[in-house]
């Protein structure tokens, strides 16, 4: 645990990458992997991951992202896209996951699905959208630990303008929405926010005990 106070300490959103430094194939399948296995609601990971290294795609995002630099300078670029319209169907592939996972009839299963539909594709398509989108949240959180983990600087975004990622990366013909946007690689010696000293709130001011 004192480590991961002291990665949390060094971590911050890097401002400045240093464009000669890539992650390695081995790092980037380790922040994969973090991401894959994150906590979501029910376990239903509604979203997708999309990996950005063509530098011409990253090129026509980056005006999308209001012209900031780390999205064509940091090692790899990676969007955070939650599925639009989430229901059933994807529902019932999550339960077929489950059953062929752990050896179970999908029968057996079915007290489970029945209630996560009444829970979730009852709601209004606008509280679906909403709610998809905040599982990549947690998503993110995964992907900021294990990279400070292994040093490797993380930029949390969400200075883009999502309806042209959309349109670039052609995500609503997969169902999909631009939720965040993080980019990965190493810190440049001249970023000077990283001499920054971390201003978070103190205990007292964060926390109630009741």
């Amino acid at each position: 645990m004192s480590n991961f106070i002291k990665n949390a300490n060094w971590r911050y959103a890097t401002k400045k990458f240093d464009t000669t430094k890539k992650v390695s194939n081995e790092d980037l399948e380790t922040l994969k992997e973090a991401i894959r296995l994150s906590a979501s609601s029910y376990g239903l990971q509604p979203y997708k991951v999309i990996l950005v290294e063509n530098p011409e795609i990253r090129a026509q995002l980056q005006p999308a992202a209001w012209g900031q630099s780390q999205i064509v300078d940091a090692s790899h670029l990676l969007v955070f896209a939650n599925i639009t319209d989430f229901g059933d169907k994807q529902i019932d592939t999550y339960i077929n996951n489950v059953a062929t996972t752990r050896g179970l009839p999908t029968d057996a299963l079915q007290g489970y699905s029945d209630f996560m539909k009444s829970k979730i594709s009852t709601l209004p398509l606008e509280n679906r959208n909403i709610w998809t989108a905040k599982q990549t949240y947690i998503a993110l959180s995964n992907l900021l630990n294990a990279a400070a983990e292994l040093n490797i600087d993380v930029t949390p975004m969400e200075g883009f303008e999502p309806a042209k990622f959309n349109e670039i990366l052609g995500l609503d013909a997969l169902g999909l929405n631009a939720s965040l946007v993080a980019t990965i690689g190493y810190r440049h010696s001249e970023d000077d926010t990283q001499n920054y000293v971390k201003v978070r709130k103190s205990n007292e001011e964060l926390f109630i005990n009741l």
